[in-house]
């Protein structure tokens, strides 16, 4: 386990037990939604459709039709 991990454990160790509930609940969502997305992007068909989308955005800059996102906006 690394050193990091090893102190995340710690204080949460520190938590009352819906407080650790709460956070192994979060991640183990992460955790899963991690290993979705790599199965995901493992498929053949997931190249060509993140291709298709790139050259999409590409077509919306060349178009005028895209702006830079302005996190101060969200």
């Amino acid at each position: 386990m690394s050193h990091l991990m090893e102190q995340v454990l710690a204080e949460v160790n520190r938590l009352p037990e819906e407080e650790q509930d709460a956070l192994a609940s979060i991640f183990l969502r992460e955790i899963e939604s991690e290993r979705r997305w790599a199965e995901l992007f493992s498929r053949p068909e997931s190249a060509r459709l993140l291709s298709r989308l790139a050259d999409e955005a590409l077509g919306e800059v060349r178009a005028g039709r895209a702006r830079k996102l302005d996190l101060n906006e969200l």
